[in-house]
């Protein structure tokens, strides 16, 4: 038990240290001439809580109305019928919210190892992202990023916590 834990606590700064790393530079205006040619800093999107009452949870809190997490079989990254008709609620929210990119989490339950589990959330969370691409929002506003097992909706193993905790939910960032 104690190994699994410094297994997760080690995963777990690796990820925050790709993250970190993989961040596109942002350029400003250091001139005030309104162009941005000026200095680069390694700012990150901000989770935005401003305009629309997003939450840093995103779809998760179930605080962003029009925009919802979406569950899949044990296993599979393939999208059910319930899943495809929430992600056409969730491509006409974030085409109408232009200002915001979205962050698409991928989770797994509990059951497999670590990399099995992160390799599965990337599915997961490319699944969905290719499914919105096809109801027409923009590839280049959505980010995926693969959780695993790390941020479960519901802790335990019990059949219904394992059951909420395989999905991707949506972030919106500024």
């Amino acid at each position: 038990m104690l190994t699994k834990f410094f297994r997760h606590f080690a995963l777990a700064g690796l990820v925050v240290a790709l993250a970190a790393g993989c961040t596109k530079p942002k350029k400003t205006d250091t001139d005030g001439s309104g162009s941005a040619g000026g200095d680069v800093s390694g700012e990150m999107p901000v989770i935005s809580d401003k305009s629309i009452g997003t939450d840093p949870q995103g779809s998760d809190s179930g605080n962003i109305a029009g925009l919802n997490t979406v569950f899949f079989e044990y296993d599979q990254a393939r999208l059910t019928a319930d899943a495809r008709q929430k992600l056409a609620g969730n491509a006409e929210w974030i085409k109408s919210n232009p200002a915001f990119t979205i962050q698409i989490e991928g989770h797994t339950d509990d059951r497999g190892s670590v990399e099995y589990n992160l390799s599965l959330g990337e599915r997961r969370a490319k699944s969905v992202k290719s499914y919105l691409e096809g109801l027409g929002v923009d590839g280049k506003r959505m980010t995926i990023i693969s959780y695993g097992e790390e941020k479960p909706m519901e802790a335990g193993d019990s059949d219904g916590a394992r059951t909420k905790n395989r999905r991707a939910n949506f972030v919106p960032l500024q």
